[in-house]
């Protein structure tokens, strides 16, 4: 008699409620929602770590809002830059320094940066203007200018192509004036967290006007590395070198940067400069070196 209760009892179905995971209690939905609402990235990425730790059973559930939020953020980031204007959305950075001794050497130097930048979704635009000014005892011993413009374009979330025109006086070298013009395509080839490397390489033309009043046009290549390393929260060590060669000419600039932030918009910059041009129509030249600390402010 017992057999006959005992087995309909166990072709009963069972609710499917019975083997869903744990609901995510109350008050750690209440914090992540919390951090979501804030919209700070790295809270509630630390949040969420937290609550998969101490509720493992909810750690879909939890995975679930996180993605729900990006997937809202992106949606709207994407709608407002694609109805932006090309005048909006533009970001800047401003870095300075300077010294000045008297007495028995008189010297004074100057070094100033200014760079605008626009991110669209597969465009971005970079504007940039630089200044180095030195002078001792009445001779000046440095004098250079830069300007450039840089579009790039993103095929992919790694690959892009990129362009570049460009204008340098560096009268120190025997340049009044040196245009630049390049394209070519790049990839980054590291992305992450505390490491993003990219390199790009293209067919370049420089056009020099020397101090002498001569002049001449150069074919070549051109390559660059950018490498941005995220050392601790607020430090971070950049290298920017781009190099160019042609039939008898080649060309590096390399700058090397530590930079720590002091408030939200103000950061301060040690740098080591290397620029070096191999013979010239005037003079062969070596290694020039120059060390900098700045001020910076974004903008």
């Amino acid at each position: 008699m017992h057999r006959c209760l005992i087995l309909p009892l166990l072709l009963i179905p069972v609710p499917a409620w019975a083997n869903a995971p744990a609901l995510l209690p109350s008050s750690v939905r209440e914090m992540l929602e919390a951090a979501i609402a804030n919209g700070n990235e790295s809270e509630i990425a630390t949040v969420a770590k937290v609550a998969k730790q101490t509720n493992p059973a909810s750690a879909d559930e939890i995975q679930r809002m996180v993605n729900s939020w990006k997937e809202r953020t992106k949606t709207t980031h994407d709608a407002i830059v694609r109805e932006a204007r090309f005048s909006e959305l533009w970001t800047g950075r401003l870095e300075a320094g300077g010294f000045r001794s008297t007495g028995s050497t008189s010297e004074i130097g100057l070094s100033a940066n200014l760079s605008l930048k626009r991110t669209g979704l597969q465009w971005s635009h970079k504007l940039s203007a630089s200044a180095d000014y030195r002078r001792a005892n009445g001779v000046t011993s440095r004098e250079r200018y830069t300007a450039s413009y840089e579009p790039r374009f993103e095929f992919n979330p790694r690959g892009f192509s990129y362009g570049l025109a460009q204008f340098e006086r560096d009268t120190s070298i025997g340049y009044d004036e040196r245009y630049t013009a390049s394209v070519g395509v790049g990839y980054k080839l590291i992305v992450s967290n505390p490491l993003d490397l990219a390199v790009d390489i293209g067919p370049s033309v420089r056009h020099a006007k020397y101090v002498s009043g001569e002049r001449e046009t150069k074919f070549g290549a051109r390559a660059s590395m950018d490498v941005v390393w995220r050392l601790a929260p607020g430090l971070t060590l950049k290298q920017l070198a781009s190099g160019y060669a042609e039939r008898d000419v080649y060309t590096l600039n390399s700058l090397t940067s530590i930079e720590t932030k002091v408030t939200t918009r103000w950061s301060a910059a040690l740098s080591y400069t290397v620029q070096y041009e191999s013979e010239t129509l005037l003079s062969a030249r070596d290694f020039d070196t120059l060390s900098r600390l700045t001020l910076t402010y974004d903008f």
